[in-house]
């Protein structure tokens, strides 16, 4: 099973590839090909298990320790892999040139000396922890490296680093570019396979197929729909003039997709574009060369599961960011989701990636534009020929283009406002789904078999989600043929649960009057973490499905966010043509109201959150002693304002600060969370001074994150200014006014004249609540600049504003010396300074809120007890997140200065 991924992306017949082979017995064996592909990489390979554990480092291994490279962990290969060298032939997968570039023995850095079994034993243990420490000794590498797991970037992504040892050097150890084998350059090497592949294949094997070419595939819009959109390409110069009107930022990292509000019928009214609704997986590829990425919208990797669309992104000669769905086209050129869902390589269909939005393109971000100029430019770019198409829209009505699509076969159509912008993770009215038959995407939690029945399974129980509980919504028992039975139930059986995970176990012998006399079943539960999607008639009165169908498994959504879709009425989306109702709908939609998290009398509760199961204790403690404030309060707040808070702790290292008793309670900082914390929390690598140990801080990544920190007694969040991603790098600036024991009007004084001192330099500020007793202020920055650059720029700045308020604020560190001024703090700008994040609550008596402002609301008689837990939630709600432009677009320094002089 360990080498399957690797044959079914193979055809022997056409490649010299290796099948197998077995490892020496004594020693575990590394190596490196250098492979010139689509893209030149380096292929690290570390003998484990038998097969060679395998990584694509696009920027090849370094002997310089203060280099991280980022590796791509890939299927594994088998081990007479390390022997070949030679051209993967044209139409075969990863076609080019391979050379073996270094090759040796290594051992684990933990079990050196000890026997080839048992450091084999203790590297597998590494490798499921996330981080690989090991001793080379090859011919151009040696000493000690690290491959460490990398958040934030994707599950295969790795880096690989060198270690401190006698072994490092700065030089680049890239220049000794010949192989091991042959002494070749791989540029000497392809030009010896070129001359001689006509006479003879490769390693003396298998002689190359013919390389066919399938018939082109048509969507159905070229031959059926009478007119698609009159829209040419347009020329450099009014693409140039569109991206012009675009704000400048760096190639993002993660963008979650765009959702469509579903509707009853088609909407007619002036302003619309409409699209097919393909019957595919949602997909956001990040076009960059070798550092491409293709992720599903709950931002899983399609890299090696549709890796033809892949490597088509990975070639296309563009820096963007685009929005797509991923389809196999049918032979009536209709997209056919369970062929797709079915799909393992090119003998299972065509695959193509039909776009639909351009969100950021050559350094430009895109989201802010109108969607019919973001078309524009998108259609100026997508290849003419290949799996990458753009999807077209088209000039008609909406009924005729619904009337259309059903006659077709066609799952909907996509209704799209023209000027509309793109709202990242955010479901728009202005984006419209209608669907030609009933669809819905359900939780599996379980299956029956009937007596007498020979079939894997006769059904599916199948549920949505309703405010935290799994509702049954009815059996599904058509199709599916055998094959796909039988895939399903390997699925099925790590999740084989003796619980009914449904908040009522249905009677699956219930006669009906449809079944009057069903036969006999018996009822095996699943935990609920597999999707589906069915299509049926009606629903029942109680929410039951008449006559479900199963249409296939959906890997792109998670279970917990599966709920029931409900259509709503166009006469309600009619008005939303005007701009400014538009608006008023994405503020209400971007805060929309959960329910609590946890009941109100159990006193220990486990929840699944992000498909991680956190047990929540001591529920009806007192945190909050002035106001009878529990724990289970705390928890219910940060579970219903976790999608707000969220972003501004999401890939940060925390400093944990522990009330575990509430606040009149012992409390203690927790940074290194080493072995303390469950495997599923990213942690980031870091050393104490003076000490070699190693040691984690936690990074907050997911709502579950959030409320595990929450549960620890964490009742503040205190992340760091920067990412994982760019550690020495903040998102932002701060300047903390700290009011000593001077009357709070002196601080909202401070704060406004720093407001006046920024503003005079085009610098954009955002104010909010410390939630204990002073103001922050904060300047985005983008991580375009260093903690250094920030500290100094907040030193400046402060320095201006006391020389405006001499006799009410300090600069001073040093606490005797201020002579009880305001202190405007700047110094917080440092690596591994934490404040407490925006809409985080605070430990002190009446439970505060750190709440973002608006600089209206900065003025006399604004008091720090304004936002609480007992309001801040219903304040979001109207205001929308006020702190949302802190994370955008970053200030130009050099134009501040510019002011400054």
């Amino acid at each position: 099973m360990a080498l399957s991924k690797y044959k079914k992306k193979r055809s022997f017949k056409s490649t010299p590839e290796p099948v197998g082979g077995k490892p020496l017995k004594k020693t575990l064996r590394f190596v490196v090909q250098k492979h010139d592909a689509s893209h030149l990489h380096y292929d690290f390979r570390l003998e484990m298990e038998g097969v060679l554990k395998s990584w694509a480092v696009p920027k090849g291994p370094s002997m310089d320790t203060k280099t991280k490279r980022l590796a791509m962990m890939v299927e594994d290969h088998p081990y007479d892999y390390g022997t070949f060298e030679g051209i993967i032939p044209e139409g075969n997968y990863g076609a080019g040139t391979v050379m073996l570039w270094d090759e040796g023995t290594y051992e684990s850095v933990a079990t050196t000396g000890e026997d080839k079994l048992t450091q084999d034993k203790d590297l597998r243990k590494q490798l499921r922890q996330g981080k690989l420490k090991f001793t080379l000794h090859g011919k151009k590498l040696n000493g000690q490296f690290a491959l460490v797991k990398s958040s934030g970037r994707g599950e295969n992504a790795w880096l690989l680093m060198k270690l401190k040892d006698d072994f490092a050097s700065s030089e680049e150890i890239l220049d000794k570019d010949k192989s091991v084998l042959s002494r070749k350059t791989i540029e000497q090497l392809s030009k010896v396979v070129t001359k001689s592949k006509e006479k003879k294949p490769t390693n003396g094997s298998r002689k190359p197929l013919k390389r066919t070419t399938a018939k082109k595939k048509s969507a159905p819009t070229e031959a059926k729909i009478p007119k698609k959109s009159t829209t040419r390409k347009k020329s450099d110069t009014t693409i140039q003039a569109l991206l012009d009107k675009a704000k400048k930022t760096s190639f993002p990292k993660k963008l979650a997709p765009m959702l469509a509000t579903l509707v009853e019928k088609p909407i007619n009214t002036a302003g619309w574009q409409y699209e097919i609704k393909w019957d595919g997986y949602r997909a956001i590829g990040f076009v960059d060369g070798a550092h491409s990425e293709l992720r599903s919208r709950n931002d899983k990797s399609f890299n090696e599961k549709f890796y033809p669309i892949y490597q088509g992104i990975a070639d296309w000669n563009v820096s963007a960011v685009v929005d797509g769905e991923i389809v196999v086209l049918n032979d009536k050129g209709l997209s056919d989701f369970n062929a797709l869902q079915n799909w393992r390589s090119e003998a299972d269909g065509e695959l193509f990636y039909y776009l639909f939005d351009l969100l950021w393109y050559d350094g430009h971000d895109l989201t802010a534009l109108p969607m019919h100029e973001r078309r524009a430019i998108l259609k100026s770019i997508v290849p003419e020929n290949g799996s990458i198409r753009y999807s077209e829209n088209f000039d008609t009505t909406g009924d005729e283009f619904y009337a259309l699509a059903g006659k077709m076969g066609l799952e909907g159509i996509v209704a799209k406002l023209a000027d509309s912008e793109y709202h990242p993770g955010q479901r728009s009215r202005e984006w419209l789904k209608i669907k030609t038959n009933k669809r819905q995407e359900v939780v599996i939690g379980g299956f029956t078999n009937n007596d007498d029945s020979s079939k894997v399974f006769s059904s599916l129980l199948v549920g949505v989600y309703d405010n935290g509980r799994l509702q049954y919504t009815g059996k599904v028992g058509t199709g599916f043929s055998d094959k796909t039975q039988r895939e399903m139930m390997k699925q099925f059986k790590p999740l084989i649960s003796k619980s009914c995970p449904f908040t009522e176990a249905p009677d699956v012998n219930k006669p009906s009057r449809f079944r009057p006399d069903p036969p006999h079943a018996k009822a095996t539960w699943l935990k609920p973490e597999l999707v589906c999607e069915v299509s049926y008639t009606e629903l029942t009165n109680d929410g039951v499905m008449r006559h479900p169908s199963f249409e296939g498994m959906r890997i792109d959504k998670k279970a917990e966010q599966v709920v029931a879709e409900v259509e709503t009425p166009v006469a309600e989306i009619a008005e939303s043509e005007s701009p400014l109702h538009r608006q008023k709908i994405l503020k209400k939609s971007e805060t929309k109201s959960r329910h609590t998290l946890l009941n109100p009398s159990e006193e220990t509760q486990v929840k699944k959150i992000n498909a991680h199961e956190i047990k929540f204790t001591n529920l009806s403690k007192i945190y909050w002693p002035d106001k009878k404030v529990t724990k289970r309060d705390m928890l219910n707040y940060y579970y219903q304002m976790a999608p707000i808070i969220l972003p501004y702790l999401k890939d940060r290292p925390q400093s944990l600060n522990r009330f575990p008793n509430g606040i009149k309670g012992m409390s203690f900082y927790q940074k290194d969370v080493t072995g303390k914390v469950p495997d599923w929390v990213e942690q980031y690598l870091y050393h104490s001074e003076g000490e070699k140990q190693d040691k984690h801080f936690m990074v907050a990544t997911n709502e579950a994150s959030v409320l595990y920190m929450a549960t620890l007694g964490c009742i503040e969040m205190n992340p760091w200014s920067s990412t994982v991603h760019k550690p020495d790098h903040p998102d932002w600036c701060v300047i903390d006014l700290d009011p000593a024991k001077n009357n709070f009007d002196k601080v909202i004084e401070a704060a406004l004249v720093t407001k006046q001192v920024l503003d005079g330099l085009a610098v954009p500020s955002y104010c909010k609540t410390s939630g204990s007793t002073g103001l922050h202020i904060y300047i985005p920055f983008n991580a375009k600049y260093t903690y250094e650059q920030s500290k100094e720029f907040a030193r400046v700045v402060v320095t201006m504003v006391n020389a405006e308020l001499p006799r009410t604020t300090s600069i001073e560190r040093t606490v005797s010396k201020r002579g009880g001024k305001i202190y405007l703090d700047f110094l917080q700008n440092r690596p591994q300074a934490t404040l407490a994040a925006a809409y985080s609550l605070r430990p002190k008596p009446g439970a505060p809120v750190s709440m973002p402002l608006t600089w209206d609301e900065v003025k006399p008689g604004l008091k720090i007890t304004d936002f609480t837990i007992f309001n801040a939630v219903d304040r979001v709600k109207e205001t929308g997140d006020l702190f949302k432009p802190v994370l955008g677009k970053g200030i130009s320094l050099e134009k501040a200065v510019k002011q400054f002089e």
